[in-house]
């Protein structure tokens, strides 16, 4: 957790001199907003990584989709650390602007796709947030142990549940999950 260690606990196990922490970081705190920050950069470039800037919108929302579910997998201590600590709301804002970074990613593929006839004409940003929260509490459960599945099943589920949930119509829903497949990373 983020409480309980001190500096000198974090320098003895990353195995640096405390002298060496604080030529980086100011204090604990800085070293958690900055494991924030780190942690969604990851996630926007493994989800730029699977997406196929030629696939069409939708299908570049579902391969986002299934890469976030195993990033979230693969990195799954530190997204429960997140959370955990979220709840003490001292880095609350921090953990926004991220949400609200991926929120703003995803809402510009919704429109292209709502734009282009492949989802359904809603408000884009309420659309934006059902794929991330079918991403994030499918990633949650999983993690908690609520749910016993493999990675890669869980983000082939959650990636054909964000297309069935937002296109325009069955067919188009078809189409975009035999579209090019995400590949783990």
């Amino acid at each position: 957790g983020y409480a309980q260690p001190r500096i000198v606990d974090i320098c003895r196990e990353a195995g640096v001199a405390k002298g060496l922490f604080y030529w980086y970081f100011d204090t604990k705190e800085a070293v958690f907003r900055d494991l924030i920050h780190d942690l969604r950069h990851r996630l926007r470039r493994a989800q730029a990584e699977a997406m196929d800037p030629a696939a069409d919108p939708l299908v570049r929302i579902r391969q986002g989709a299934e890469a976030s579910v195993r990033f979230m997998a693969a990195h799954a201590q530190a997204f429960a650390l997140v959370t955990v600590e979220n709840v003490d709301r001292q880095f609350v804002e921090d953990v926004r602007r991220g949400t609200s970074v991926h929120a703003d990613d995803t809402e510009r593929l919704v429109r292209a796709a709502i734009e282009a006839g492949l989802v359904r004409p809603e408000d884009p940003r309420l659309l934006a947030y059902a794929v991330l929260t079918t991403v994030g509490w499918f990633s949650h459960f999983r993690h908690t142990g609520r749910l016993d599945v493999d990675a890669d099943e869980l983000a082939t589920f959650v990636g054909r549940q964000v297309v069935c949930s937002i296109a325009a119509s069955e067919s188009i829903a078809r189409d975009a999950l035999e579209g090019p497949a995400v590949t783990a990373s």
